[in-house]
């Protein structure tokens, strides 16, 4: 179990930051972008969640934010080092539970005939955004990807759960009238 009993430790000043590993990496490099990023999009999931009803779809998300938890510390796991045997890894099974997920939500959902806007309640809003923030966080742990081994299956979890954002927006838009559509050259005629 984490214990925290003391917040600042000086150790980061010179900017560098501590993997779990022990090893240290600049703060500024790609792998601790991705690691911000992962945790920036995990506290957009976190607003989303409260601007939703306490129902399913809430409590499921809350056990995605646990697993953001897991994906950052297995971004801060580097592979190949005598930690390996206890890291943390994101796994296939939480993929398909995702996958899952969005398959049962999109049941209730009629086919997208147009793109739809990012808008409508708060709560439709706030999916969407912690969706684009996912896409992020998914493209720096791309950019991590192109210089040191990342796991696969933390990719994929990512690609997924900007899905399953963008699904669960629409879900909560469909329960309050249905989406934002957009209209191509609207402001032209304007």
């Amino acid at each position: 179990m984490v214990k925290l009993n003391k917040i600042y430790t000086r150790t980061g000043d010179e900017g560098s930051a501590g993997l779990v590993d022990g090893s240290r990496v600049s703060k500024a490099g790609p792998r601790m972008a991705a690691i911000g990023e992962v945790d920036e999009a995990n506290s957009a999931i976190g607003v989303a969640i409260a601007a939703l009803p306490d129902g399913d779809l809430a409590t499921g998300l809350r056990r995605v934010q646990n697993e953001m938890f897991d994906l950052g510390a297995d971004i801060a796991t580097p592979f190949g080092t005598d930690f390996e045997q206890h890291a943390l890894r994101v796994v296939a099974r939480q993929v398909t539970r995702i996958e899952e997920e969005i398959d049962a939500m999109n049941t209730d959902l009629s086919p997208l005939t147009s793109f739809i806007l990012p808008g409508g309640s708060m709560a439709v809003a706030q999916l969407h955004l912690a969706r684009a923030t996912v896409r992020r966080a998914e493209r720096a742990a791309v950019a991590l990807g192109t210089d040191e081994q990342v796991n696969p299956h933390a990719l994929a979890y990512l690609n997924r759960l900007s899905d399953h954002l963008f699904v669960a927006a629409r879900w909560v838009a469909a329960s309050e009238g249905g989406d934002v559509l957009w209209q191509p050259g609207a402001t032209r005629n304007s």
